[in-house]
């Protein structure tokens, strides 16, 4: 494929998460729609196997999945032809296109009409050029998805009692509830204080990247550059079927693992022995949509957990049995959890993500009592009008401002008792399609927060891109290092760029770019600041935009790593441009979304090289070395003293590089594409290290996938893999 080529599989519109082309649907351009009520029954039930889970029961949409019904589908679909949304539809599932019955997308198409005011009168449709969406629709359809929300509060009331899924029996389910069952209780399980948070145990892995400095370094060097090579599989779990990105704990031997659909597993770390599994059974309303939990917190005797329906559990580490839970937020007004927590000085701290909608709440990070649960405060993400950064919306009002999501897990320094967390940007994506300029800064988007534990205030922020308008936001981990006198805290985004600032107070200090980028024609050497090329400023909805790089970075949630033998953080990139063309979207609430089309190709000057892997010397910040490759990379890397960097990508590779070059020490092969976070461990003097294959996720995955559709992989395989040197 050439340079900068335009993919067949480029996503075409909003109308549905990312989207292949539609191109046109020359063998079905004769074939009828029946508007019958069987047919529109049978599209129910297809609609709520295989789209409700991101689309919603009541059409309203999720993350990326827009709305299906009313307003803001309406000034999409209704001057576009009947043809096109057919095509459209048959690229649904987005990782599994065009793999349901013709009879089947046929249903859901009419069912969908249906919900947005189409008559099921018997009527056969032919779905040529001709006819248009808005030409079926009988005047202006209310949304089933409006009328929903505005039924509810943004209070946190349990469950809907809205429909069940399906395929259970008896009364629907209103309410959540966990089912434990314990095979092995673990008996010489010592508790974890915070003290061995501060200042783990090398053997362990108690937090999301090892340390509160959110590093990913393990002090084990057991494995080194020698030795790899001699690294074989010791064990295997195989893992729920779902969006897969997991990060394992392990404490004294025993490892606790997050699996999709909120499975948490205790097993043994040298076998995989099962010892306890914890379920979450979800309410018959709730829809899951991504399913990963990238990870899990441990403190005192329990095991946290972040729920996708936005509760929050402890689990007893030695039985997995329920010791409380509450509820952050409302699920039915689309609020989740991806990320995971962390527990610092007694509390349990969680970004809450699912704010692309439109109501009286927003985003927000909230701490519990790591005892009861109890929530202790809120911190708002978004600037209300009348406080500080509330007049960087323009007019909006507070229930039209949208986004600002906690989609990644921060970090603490205990000795200036402060946490660091990134931000997402505000939603819809366009600036126009919000309402707003790229002038309307739209705090605290796109920012790193520092805040005290304490109480929740933000002690200093440093917002990276004011008015971010392409979806490339600034949301992911961020890495403490203390060098040369300064405490410094690093962060990139998906434009690539490095930040480097001081972390006592947000001093910007400098900067680096990693890959090649065209959003900024200029940025401040001396203050960090950027501006938007002119016709990214200038651009309103319906035009569209080219950029680099694209939604998938850059850098995204693959967390890098810091290695002190070079002095440098390790970093999995992504080489790949994007189309944007904002959309209109309905400013009322309930509305809302991400409100945008995206196109995607290979960047230019890469030869088609979507995959990077690069070191960055800190001080001097100048690219020691990189490795460029076909295959994106999907794991976050780790580094260990035995100079060591692992890293796994979507063709299934998981490799060990070593730090000081990058040349490849050791590689192997899983059943699936390599997908999560790889961590090290020491059980009985002997060093492990364990990564997850894995499938699903956003556009990390799904845009190197259609860019390089000769990379292939099986469509299961979910799995966590264990390796270590031979028994001495």
């Amino acid at each position: 494929m050439t340079n900068f080529a335009k993919t067949a599989a480029s996503a075409l519109t909003a109308a549905l998460p990312f989207l292949l082309s539609s191109g046109s649907l020359s063998a079905q351009d004769a074939d009828p729609l029946s508007f019958t009520p069987e047919v529109n029954t049978a599209g129910q039930a297809a609609y709520e196997r295989s789209c409700s889970a991101c689309h919603l029961a009541t059409f309203q949409g999720s993350f990326e999945a827009p709305a299906l019904a009313g307003p803001n589908f309406s000034l999409v679909w209704t001057e576009r032809t009947l043809n096109e949304f057919r095509a459209t539809i048959r690229t649904m599932p987005p990782m599994a296109p065009n793999s349901l019955r013709d009879a089947e997308y046929d249903a859901i198409t009419v069912y969908l009409l249906g919900a947005n005011g189409a008559e099921r009168d018997g009527r056969v449709v032919r779905a040529d050029r001709e006819a248009t969406v808005g030409s079926l629709l009988a005047g202006t359809a209310t949304a089933r998805a409006a009328t929903a929300s505005a039924g509810r509060g943004a209070g946190a009331g349990r469950g809907g009692g809205a429909g069940g899924r399906g395929g259970r029996g008896g009364a629907p389910r209103t309410e959540p509830e966990g089912v434990t069952e314990t095979f092995h209780e673990i008996i010489d399980f010592e508790p974890v204080t915070e003290q061995e948070l501060i200042n783990p145990d090398p053997g362990d892995w108690l937090i999301y990247r090892r340390t509160y400095d959110s590093q990913g370094y393990s002090p084990l060097d057991q494995i080194d550059r020698s030795n790899v090579d001699d690294l074989g599989l010791e064990w295997v779990w195989a893992m729920a079927d779902g969006t897969n990105q997991p990060t394992p704990l392990v404490h004294d031997g025993i490892m606790y693992l997050a699996s999709p659909m909120n499975t948490i597993h205790a097993l043994d770390a040298t076998d995989g022995t099962l010892l306890w599994e914890y379920r979450r059974e979800f309410a018959d309303d709730f829809r899951v949509g991504f399913s990963q939990l990238r990870n899990l917190a441990i403190y005192g005797e329990n095991i946290y957990v972040a729920t996708k329906d936005a509760y929050l559990v402890a689990l007893n580490a030695r039985t997995g049995e329920t010791v409380w839970e509450t509820q952050i937020a409302d699920y039915h007004l689309g609020y989740t959890n991806v990320a995971g927590v962390m527990v610092v000085e007694g509390k349990v701290i969680n970004g809450i993500n699912g704010c692309d909608r439109f109501h009286e709440e927003s985003c927000f990070i909230t701490a519990h009592d790591a005892a009861t649960g109890e929530e202790l405060w809120r911190l708002y993400t978004i600037a209300r009008p009348g406080e500080p950064g509330g007049d960087t919306w323009g007019d909006l009002p507070f229930e039209l401002r949208g986004g600002v999501d906690v989609w990644n897990t921060g970090s603490y320094d205990p000795e200036l008792g402060l946490v660091y967390w990134g931000t997402a940007q505000a939603k819809p994506w366009v600036a126009a399609s919000r309402g707003l300029t790229v002038e309307d800064a739209a705090l605290y988007s796109n920012s790193t927060l520092a805040i005290d534990p304490d109480d929740g205030s933000i002690v200093w922020y440093r917002q990276h891109v004011p008015g971010e308008s392409l979806d490339l936001d600034e949301v992911f981990e961020r890495i403490l290092i203390d060098r040369n006198g300064q405490r410094l805290v690093f962060s990139m985004g998906k434009h690539g760029i490095l930040w480097k600032l001081d972390r006592e107070t947000g001093e910007f200090i400098s900067h680096l770019e990693s890959i090649y980028q065209n959003v900024f024609d200029f940025i401040d050497p001396q203050t960090g600041d950027v501006r938007y090329r002119e016709d990214i400023a200038s651009a309103e909805v319906g035009d569209w935009v080219s950029v680099c790089p694209s939604t998938a970075g850059g850098h995204n949630w693959q967390s890098m790593s810091y290695s002190p033998e070079v002095n440098a953080l390790i970093i999995p990139l992504s080489q790949t441009c994007l189309e944007i063309q904002g959309r209109p979207v309905a400013l009322e609430p309930g509305s809302g979304g991400v409100g945008a089309a995206r196109r995607y190709s290979e960047m230019p000057e890469t030869g088609g090289r979507l995959g990077k892997l690069a070191a960055y010397e800190i001080d001097t910040m100048e690219e020691l070395w990189s490795v460029e490759q076909r295959a994106a990379y999907l794991t976050a890397t780790l580094t260990t003293a035995g100079g060591v960097v692992f890293v796994g990508d979507l063709d299934r590779y998981f490799r060990a590089h070593d730090v000081r070059s990058g040349e490849v020490l050791w590689q192997t092969r899983l059943g699936t594409s390599v997908q999560g976070f790889p961590v090290s461990y020491e059980v009985d003097g002997e060093q492990y290290i364990a990564v997850s294959s894995g499938l699903g996720g956003g556009s990390p995955r799904v845009i190197p996938r259609a860019l390089s559709p000769e990379i292939q992989h099986p469509s299961t395989g979910n799995a966590l893999y264990v390796f270590k040197l031979p028994s001495r």
